[in-house]
């Protein structure tokens, strides 16, 4: 197979670029142009190439595409002009940037430029004219030459910085690169163009309506000043608070804000009607969500945008200004957006999700056998803890009980406190006094007494970790500690790293901080724990995914789930597989009970 090294330099200005618009907005739009290819086979000399659309598809199918690896620097931008502009569709795609986000972690930059500065390998040029606002013809030759030039340059570092990476880069991690850039490089879904008009004129009649209840202009609510005195006119004094920043008092009229939040539930109707006019008017994301995929509705198919390696704990996330990560499901027509994603004629989208897995991950990981033992048999973990939290049996436990219990099971398992606990309730609408909450933070730690050692195993491996002592961690060593690297190595072979791991003695003890593009960031050993179990279940999700994708498409990934589309009617057949798939055990994770739960639908909305 051929390795062909590629690099698009395009037509941009000072409203039309990458920088404003979205990938799929930038080379979907008629004013798109190519202004010239560099592109390199295997370890030739690289070439360079300007033309006419028509010149260069001529030009680029006199290439064994279907027989290459296609390598760019930011293969979503590049992918999307080979495959959406030239109808080129090589056999996989490959990416130095996500190579470089893996291996360095996503608190280090992962532009070529800085990566060609970390391994010497040469330097990333600069446009040596001013492109802004020239289209291809609108170039003198000499000009067009150097550009050339460039964009050489930037082919040359890009190969010599995979033939760095890929050294020992994991096989099935690159394999995983191919399957996220395919998610968007060749789309698959659709969207119901209809349903998302309709939706968005709901939003802003919903708006418009509120807007009249409270009998208010917009502007009066935008403004915090003008909302005081809308909330004075009423006989209500605004709620303060102290600004973090300036350390003086504020207008408190951020929705988190308890003194805000406690208005909504006003007796005087009118001062609840100006909070909901005020929370739906500045709310925005939904509006402009729902115009953007009108946008791309009329455009074409739904690329999926997401972000390989996103998370310092090597999870996926949202990417191109499209996060699909984090789709509504509360709230007035929650899931019209959901439902607008639908599979193309003849196909349904089966959407498989690991239940529990990070959980379960924790109790394996531990050896909390028992817990261990009850995921295995399909027993309610959530209701089994409620009932120990309660002093009721498993079959009087009720729903907000099994809510409690749940969010204990989820949250308290990484070292959280009372306080915290007591906070994440009540941003579900649940309210615990804090001596309460103790309780039941005493109740778990009491019955999972493993999960508490294995957060001082944590503690003690950041202690490891800051000497230099290599040493494994976790149940049966799945974890090795590099302490070189300041990192510890996921089964997957990549490591999670702990940059410039710091240790500082307080009266409390050692702590630990390391370094982020943001500053530095304070961990302990719940964290550590908290970050493995996320960065297993997504070995295992990943290697889930590539065992559907040896049969059947999957389109987008979301959190801990994976969807498809198949052919309507091999549905049933596809179902059975994928689940099967999705409760598969790696070798190196021997009794860890994996469980899953799918649906499948016409539209992605009907799968849940």
């Amino acid at each position: 197979m051929d390795l062909i090294t590629v690099d698009f330099e395009t037509f941009y200005s000072k409203d039309f670029s990458l920088g404003k618009m979205t990938t799929e907005e930038y080379v979907r739009s008629p004013y798109f142009q190519v202004i010239g290819i560099g592109i390199k086979v295997n370890n030739g000399s690289t070439e360079w190439a300007s033309g006419t659309h028509k010149q260069l598809k001529e030009y680029l199918h006199e290439f064994d595409w279907e027989n290459s690896m296609v390598l760019a620097h930011n293969t979503m931008f590049d992918g999307a002009i080979l495959s959406w502009v030239f109808d080129v569709h090589p056999r996989v795609w490959a990416d130095t940037l996500c190579m470089g986000r893996a291996i360095h972690g996503v608190e280090v930059g992962g532009s070529l430029k800085a990566l060609a500065e970390r391994y010497e390998i040469g330097e990333k040029g600069t446009e040596v004219i001013n492109a802004m606002g020239l289209r291809r013809e609108d170039f003198p030759t000499d000009q067009l030459d150097r550009y050339g030039d460039y964009c050489v340059n930037d082919v040359e570092l890009t190969y010599k910085l995979f033939t760095i990476l890929g050294k020992n880069f994991p096989r099935q991690e690159l394999k995983l690169i191919d399957l996220t850039l395919r998610m968007f490089i060749n789309p698959v879904l659709e969207l119901d163009l209809g349903l998302l008009e309709q939706h968005l004129e709901e939003i802003k009649d919903r708006k418009d309506k509120l807007l009249t209840e409270a009998g208010v202009d917009k502007a009066d609510l935008m403004s915090n000043p003008k909302f005081a005195e809308l909330l004075k006119a009423q006989g209500i004094e605004p709620p303060l608070k102290i600004s973090p920043t300036t350390g003086k008092e504020t207008l408190a009229f951020a929705k988190s804000d308890e003194g805000f939040k406690a208005l909504a539930m006003h007796e005087n109707d009118q001062v609840q009607a100006l909070i909901a006019a005020r929370l739906g008017t500045k709310s925005t994301l939904e509006e402009t969500r729902t115009q953007r995929f009108i946008d791309i509705a009329k455009r074409g198919k739904l690329p999926v945008p997401v972000r390989y390696y996103a998370a310092h704990t090597g999870r996926w996330g949202g990417d191109d200004k499209i996060n699909l990560q984090n789709l509504p499901s509360r709230g007035p027509n929650a899931k019209k957006l959901k439902t607008s994603i639908l599979a193309p004629d003849n196909h349904v989208i089966i959407d498989a999700d690991s239940a529990q897995i990070e959980a379960r991950v924790l109790a394996w990981l531990a050896g909390q056998d028992d817990l261990v033992d009850a995921f295995a048999k399909g027993e309610d973990v959530y209701v089994k803890m409620a009932s120990k939290i309660y002093g009721v049996d498993e079959d009087k436990v009720d729903k907000q009980q099994r809510f409690v219990g749940k969010t204990t099971i989820l949250g308290a398992g990484y070292g959280m406190g009372a306080v915290k606990f007591q906070a994440q309730l009540k941003t579900f609408g649940t309210d615990m006094e804090l001596d309460e909450a103790r309780r039941v933070i005493s109740i778990y730690r009491q019955a999972n007494d493993k999960i508490n050692k294995l957060w001082s195993e944590a503690q003690r491996t950041l202690m490891n970790l800051s000497r230099g002592d290599k040493v494994n961690f976790g149940r049966e060593g799945v974890l090795e500690v590099v302490a070189e690297s300041s990192a510890i190595r996921l089964p997957s072979g990549l490591l999670m790293r702990y940059d410039d791991l710091k240790a500082e003695q307080t009266d409390k003890g050692y702590e630990y901080n390391y370094k982020t593009r943001r500053g530095r960031n304070y961990i302990y050993g719940g964290k550590v724990v908290e970050n493995v179990c996320q960065g297993i279940a997504r070995c295992i999700i990943g290697e889930q995914m590539l065992r559907i994708a040896k049969r059947y498409a999957v389109v987008m990934t979301v959190h801990d789930s994976i969807a498809c589309c198949i052919p309507e009617a091999q549905a049933d057949e596809a179902q059975g597989f994928i689940e099967q798939c999705m409760r598969w055990t790696p070798d190196w994770a021997e009794g860890l009970p994996i469980n899953c739960e799918s649906g499948v639908g016409k539209s992605y909305g009907e799968c849940e």
